[in-house]
């Protein structure tokens, strides 16, 4: 296991007037007959003695307080993080706005062939095609972002990573160019560079091609000591892999490693059990641009463009200014679904770079350029939908930031503020559900009262105690909306933060605890 490992599983418009002042809570109520002394039970047990926590529950109709404890303690909320996100980049950029992805040509077209360089405007689109199968988009209850961290079997969603691009490519076939003697050129200064401070691919970037990494799927042979089948995802000559996995006896266990040995060459070594299903594994790109680029000119060729430009190479071309782009020729463009379903992928299986990128939409649509804006930006909506900004402190847009903290209350505040917003029903459409899909799929059984009637984000962040060989779970948390047996809507915000977990134990424990507060939530709850 690493050492550290950080789990946080068109034109901008603001849709409506925001609401000025703080969310008011009222004091609490008595709790139901018996409510608090069962959640109580739990949350005290010997597991939580060095542990912290802070609860807020309420009454979704009246305001009234239902339980709460530690209120506006200011705790790691790890992935809970991006319900602030995604609700700053719903109000900043509106559920239904798209990105439109434009190629330029600058030069003169001769007889098919372009005397001149070939521009791909990058416009932040953070699935970029990769997620869409019939017209929809997808993904997989475990993300393919997390496949390195260990902590669950994860899985690709059927569909082509490079459908953009190679959309592209045929509409500059189709344009005429059939040769091109100049550049192929990415222009990425939507805003700047950036890294995600969650796990998997951390290059934060406006152009995303796969999620800027590349998959590594490791089959085994026939029997034992074949060698394994290893294919990568997208294939391109941008990267080498060098593998060497063999195939064990079916008792043994999976050991696969993945070594950087240079620039975008990586080693691929180990065993795999005969007759286990296909292991996968990420290799993360540091340099989302070139990657973009060369897989662009890979696209071209293979659509009947051929492109002087070399794959390996840095482009050698000056973008033109921002404003020259209006004299130049438009000959291909690629639009993003609505804003929403890229919304729905980050909050149902907390995707860290996508959550990461939003701050930087968000000054983008501020005429802005760096995350930092883009955070102070998010402040003020924040504020505008009534949360108390003096408890809550963001270094970033995932949840795995140092200075991620927030109250229960503060959390709660942010979800009666987007509730009384037209954005309301994106935002909740996007929230795992528990019992059925996205990081709730598996906290609770099929016949759990509450599978379905509750739509929370959560939050997991773990680090490794090396002086005892164990995991600290720093933080586990759970924050949505949820029906009770009596039909009473409830807001809820559950933190627990510094659980040391024993030696073999999981974070999934606790992810199985907040299943059964949400239990007796629903069944002694108003």
């Amino acid at each position: 296991m690493r050492k550290a490992v950080a789990v946080f599983r068109a034109c901008f418009l603001f849709l409506a007037p925001l609401t000025l002042g703080l969310v008011s809570i009222p004091a609490p109520a008595a709790p139901p007959n018996g409510l608090a002394k069962q959640l109580d039970a739990l949350i005290e047990g010997p597991d939580y003695k060095h542990a912290t926590w802070g609860i807020v529950v309420v009454n979704a109709k009246t305001g009234e307080t239902v339980y709460e404890r530690n209120p506006e303690a200011m705790l790691a909320p790890a992935s809970v993080t991006k319900l602030f996100s995604c609700a700053a980049a719903l109000v900043a950029i509106g559920p239904d706005s798209t990105a439109e992805t434009v190629v330029y040509q600058r030069g003169a077209r001769v007889n098919g062939t372009l005397h001149g360089d070939l521009i791909l405007v990058a416009a932040g689109d953070l699935t970029f095609g990769g997620r869409t199968k019939d017209g929809k988009t997808v993904f997989q209850n475990h993300d393919h972002t997390y496949a390195n961290s260990g902590l669950g079997e994860c899985a690709l969603t059927d569909t082509d990573p490079l459908a953009a691009l190679n959309d592209l490519a045929k509409q500059v076939k189709a344009a005429g160019i059939n040769q091109i003697d100049g550049e192929i050129a990415i222009d990425d200064r939507l805003f700047v560079r950036t890294r995600s401070s969650g796990s998997g691919p951390d290059a934060v970037s406006p152009i995303l091609v796969n999620d800027n990494l590349v998959d590594i799927l490791i089959a085994p042979g026939a029997k034992p000591g074949d060698p394994a089948k290893v294919t990568t995802r997208p294939e391109s000559g941008y990267y080498q892999c060098d593998s060497l996995v063999t195939t064990s006896d079916e008792k043994s266990a999976a050991s696969v490693q993945l070594l950087p040995v240079g620039a975008n060459q990586f080693a691929v070594r180990g065993k795999i059990p005969v007759g286990s299903k296909p292991l996968l594994r990420i290799y993360p790109i540091d340099d989302p641009t070139q990657f973009a680029r060369s897989l662009f000119i890979e696209a071209l060729r293979r659509n009947g463009v051929k492109p002087s430009a070399a794959v390996l190479r840095q482009a050698l071309t000056i973008l033109p200014t921002k404003d020259a782009y209006a004299e130049l020729t438009k000959v291909a463009s690629f639009q993003s679904p609505p804003f929403r379903e890229a919304i729905a992928v980050t909050l149902k299986v907390s995707h860290n770079l996508y959550a990461s990128t939003l701050p930087c939409l968000i000054a983008a649509s501020k005429g802005q350029e760096t995350v930092e804006a883009g955070l102070r930006e998010e402040r003020k909506i924040l504020e505008k939908l009534g949360v108390d900004v003096s408890q809550i402190s963001f270094g970033g847009g995932a949840g795995g930031a140092s200075a991620d903290h927030v109250t229960a209350r503060a959390t709660v505040q942010l979800l009666q503020g987007m509730a009384k917003r037209p954005e309301w029903d994106a935002y909740k459409a996007g929230l795992p559900i528990m019992g059925v899909d996205g990081t709730l799929a598996d906290v609770v059984g099929a016949d759990s009262p509450v599978r379905g009637k509750v739509f929370a984000k959560t939050g997991t962040l773990v680090w490794f105690d090396a002086a005892n060989e164990r995991v600290l779970l720093k933080s586990k948390a759970l924050a949505g909306t949820m029906t009770t047996k009596a039909g009473t809507p409830l807001y809820l915000a559950i933190f627990v933060n510094n659980v040391p977990l024993p030696t073999g134990i999981g974070p999934g424990r606790e992810g199985k605890l907040l299943g059964k507060l949400c239990e007796i939530l629903h069944d002694a709850g108003p």
